[in-house]
C-alpha cells in the first residue's frame, strides 16, 4: 500500500502503536508481526481482524481468554522432523508434547456454543484438527521427566537391568575398598570421585603407589591423586561397555519415533501458528482495552463518522497524567466531502487531522479505535 507523502505513518505516529502492540506479543512470530503491522485494502479481511479483536477483548474483559500458554519457538526442531533420517532429541520431543496439549486444550475451549459465539476467533481453528495419535506416540517412549523409558524397548529394558546390577556390584566393591583405604589413612577428604567416566579413588599423592590400579589423573594441587583400583577394572569395563550399549539403543529409538512423528510435521507447523495468531490477536485485544477502542462498522466507500472519537497516543499518555482528552466528533461522505478547521495555534486542529487519519490507518490494520 503506497502513502502520500512517503513519511504519512510516521507522521501519524502509527510506529509507535506498532511498538505498545509488539510490548504486548509473548511470542517472537506475534512481536515480528507487530513490528511490521500490515495495513489492508480488502474490507473482508479488516472485518474478520476486527472482529477476532473484538471477540478477545470481550473475553478478556469478562475475565476470560483462549488457553494460550505455549511460547517456544519451534521452527528448527520441526523442520528437522519432516527431515527423512533425522533425529530430534529428549527435550525437542517433550517440546513437540507440550505443542499438543497446548493445542488440545485450544480445541477443547472451542466447543460447539464458544465456536457460535466466537466465530471470528474459531475461524483461527477451523483448517485443521487435533490429532491424539502424536502425544500417545511420545508417551510411549518418553517420561514425564523428559527421559526415555525403560521399556520403550525390550533391549533397553535389558541392558538397563544389567547396568542397574552392574553398578550396584561396583558400589558394594568400592565401599569395601573404601572402608579398607581409610583404615589405613591413604584417602583423601572426598574419598572418592569420576574420572572420564570412570568412579576412581582419591587417594593422597604420597600414598599412590600403595594401591594397585590405574592413574586416571591427579588435582591441580598435585596433592591428590585418582586411581582406579584395580579389582574394579573388569566391572568398570563392562559398565563402559553396557552404557555404550544404552546409548546406541537410545539413539535408535529416537530415530524410530521421529520417524513415526514424521508424517505429522506440517499438522504441528499448523499447531504452531494457530498459537502464533491467538498471541497476536490477544495482544491487539489488551491493547484495544488500555486504549478504551471500540469495534466500528466499516463500509466499503469513502465515509468516515466520528463519534466521541480520542487520539489514541494522546489518552493514553493524559491517561498516565490524569488529564482530559477532548474527542472529536465529525462527519464526511459522499455529499460533505470537506471539513475546513480554523483556530488559533495549540487549538487542536493537527491533533484532529492526526486522529482522523491514525484512527483510519490504525482500523484497516485490524485494530479497534477510540
Amino acid at each position: 500500500m503506497k502513502f502520500y507523502p512517503e513519511s504519512t505513518l510516521v507522521q501519524l505516529e502509527f510506529d509507535k502503536v506498532r511498538a505498545l502492540l509488539t510490548e504486548l506479543c509473548t511470542t517472537q512470530y506475534g512481536k515480528g508481526k507487530a513490528t511490521q503491522l500490515r495495513i489492508h485494502t480488502h474490507i473482508q479481511y479488516i472485518q474478520l481482524e476486527l472482529q477476532q479483536t473484538h471477540e478477545n477483548k470481550m473475553l478478556l474483559q469478562a475475565g476470560q481468554s483462549i488457553p494460550n500458554e505455549f511460547s517456544h519457538p519451534l521452527e528448527k526442531e520441526l523442520k528437522l522432523l519432516g527431515i527423512p533420517g533425522a533425529v530430534l532429541s529428549n527435550d525437542d520431543f517433550i517440546l513437540i508434547r507440550n505443542l499438543c496439549n497446548a493445542t488440545q486444550n485450544i480445541f477443547r475451549w472451542f466447543d460447539k456454543e464458544r465456536r457460535e459465539a466466537f466465530a471470528a476467533l474459531a475461524k483461527v481453528v477451523e483448517e485443521t484438527y487435533y490429532e491424539k495419535v502424536i502425544i500417545e506416540l511420545i508417551n510411549a517412549i518418553i517420561d514425564e521427566t523428559g527421559q526415555v523409558k525403560d521399556n520403550a524397548s525390550e533391549d533397553l529394558q535389558k541392558i538397563r537391568m544389567n547396568l542397574y546390577r552392574k553398578r550396584n556390584e561396583l558400589r558394594r566393591m568400592f565401599d569395601r575398598i573404601v572402608q579398607k583405604m581409610n583404615k589405613q589413612g591413604y584417602l583423601a577428604d572426598i574419598e572418592e570421585s569420576f574420572m572420564n567416566g570412570r568412579r576412581v579413588l582419591a587417594v593422597f599423592a604420597e600414598n599412590k603407589r600403595m594401591l594397585n590400579g590405574v592413574l586416571h589423573g591427579e588435582s591441580d594441587s598435585r596433592q591428590t591423586a585418582f586411581i582406579e583400583p584395580e579389582e574394579t577394572t573388569g566391572l568398570n569395563n563392562e559398565i563402559f561397555s553396557l552404557e555404550n550399549e544404552e546409548r546406541k539403543e537410545l539413539y535408535r529409538i529416537l530415530r524410530h519415533l521421529t520417524a513415526q512423528l514424521n508424517p505429522y510435521a506440517a499438522l504441528l507447523k499448523n499447531y504452531i501458528q494457530i498459537i502464533w495468531e491467538f498471541d497476536f490477536i490477544s495482544a491487539k485485544a489488551q491493547l484495544a482495552i488500555q486504549m478504551n477502542a471500540n469495534y466500528p462498522t466499516v463500509v466499503n466507500k469513502a465515509h468516515i463518522e466520528l463519534e466521541q472519537a480520542y487520539h489514541p497516543l494522546l489518552y493514553l499518555y493524559n491517561q498516565q497524567s490524569k488529564k482530559l482528552t477532548i474527542p472529536v466528533t465529525l462527519k464526511l461522505n459522499e455529499k460533505n466531502r470537506i471539513l475546513v478547521i480554523s483556530g488559533p495555534n495549540a487549538g487542536g486542529k493537527t491533533v484532529t487531522m492526526k486522529t482522523i487519519g491514525l484512527i483510519q490507518v490504525m482500523l484497516q490494520s485490524g485494530l479497534l479505535v477510540p
